[in-house]
C-alpha cells in the first residue's frame, strides 16, 4: 500500500480581499479534486485572504498508479486560470515507513 501527499501553495487573485471572497475560489477547487477520488482540504494560510494552501492525499496499491493520481492533481490545479500555483511539495509514503 501506497499514500502520496501533496501541498498546493496558491496565489489568490487580488481582489480576494476577505475570506468569503478566498472561500469563493478555494471550495470550487476542493471540490473539483474530490472528482479524483482523493482526500482533500485546505490545511493552510487559513487566515491569510491572498494564499491557500491546499492538501491532497491518495492511497494506492502502488507507487505509479498513486504518482498518476497526484500528477492530475496538480496539472488541473495549475491549469486553472484564476489563480497561481506557487509551488508543490510532494511526498510517498510506503509500507515500510
Amino acid at each position: 500500500m501506497y499514500t502520496e501527499t501533496a501541498l498546493f501553495d496558491l496565489l489568490l487573485p487580488g481582489d480576494s480581499r476577505s475570506l468569503k471572497q478566498k472561500r469563493s475560489y478555494v471550495r470550487p477547487i476542493i471540490a473539483m479534486l474530490r472528482r479524483f477520488e482523493v482526500s482533500v482540504a485546505e490545511v493552510g494560510s487559513l487566515d491569510l485572504t491572498g494564499r491557500a494552501q491546499i492538501g491532497v492525499a491518495v492511497v494506492a496499491a502502488d507507487p505509479a498508479h498513486a504518482r498518476t493520481v497526484i500528477d492530475t492533481c496538480e496539472n488541473q490545479v495549475a491549469g486553472r486560470p484564476e489563480i497561481e500555483l506557487l509551488s508543490v511539495r510532494r511526498r510517498l509514503y510506503g509500507d515500510e515507513d
